[in-house]
């Protein structure tokens, strides 16, 4: 049973259910010992479990920290790419993990996505053509205790102005090493 900080009034689609089964069986992210219990239908909830077994287990007996910060790795990511589509790229930029507590307990995350930070992540986008937010996320056991606190920055742009940018950057980076 799912803990109750996990309930949600959304819903999976067939389309989510086949991604997140996929994502489960992928073997970068098998390996992490997470598993995604939940994608809502729009991208804008995610929830991961990670439990104590033999993929995530570390010298003391607990949750490795390599387990909790890869099972966590791509999913603010990959929402936000399903949410803004082919128009926008999306790129994490950075993470950090800082440990509360050791996890002997199965822990959980619970991704959200508000709306106002899709709108506020687009205004941004239409005034500078690119941005950068820091999303946090905390891993918690079923009584909400929480194990770790995670900070993801996630970078956005406009797809043609990273393109224009992308290729500006690496006709200076040729131009350079060429003209030495």
């Amino acid at each position: 049973m799912k803990p109750t900080f996990l309930q949600t009034s959304r819903k999976e689609n067939f389309s989510t259910w086949k991604f997140r089964t996929f994502l489960n069986w992928y073997p970068m992210y098998f390996g992490s010992g997470g598993k995604i219990l939940f994608w809502d239908a729009h991208s804008r909830e995610v929830h991961v479990r990670i439990k104590l077994n033999i993929w995530t287990y570390n010298y003391v007996g607990t949750i490795f920290g390599g387990s909790m910060f890869s099972a966590t790795d791509p999913f603010y990511m990959l929402m936000l790419l399903r949410i803004f589509g082919n128009e926008y790229v999306v790129w994490d930029k950075s993470a950090s993990i800082k440990f509360i507590r050791p996890a002997r307990t199965t822990i959980y995350a619970k991704y959200l996505i508000s709306d106002e930070l899709i709108e506020d992540i687009r205004a941004d986008v239409a005034l500078n053509n690119e941005c950068t937010r820091t999303l946090k996320l905390e891993l918690k056991d079923a009584n909400e205790k929480i194990y770790a606190i995670i900070d993801r920055i996630v970078y956005v742009a406009d797809k043609k102005h990273y393109e224009q940018k992308k290729g500006l950057t690496q006709k200076a980076k040729l131009g350079k090493r060429f003209n030495s």
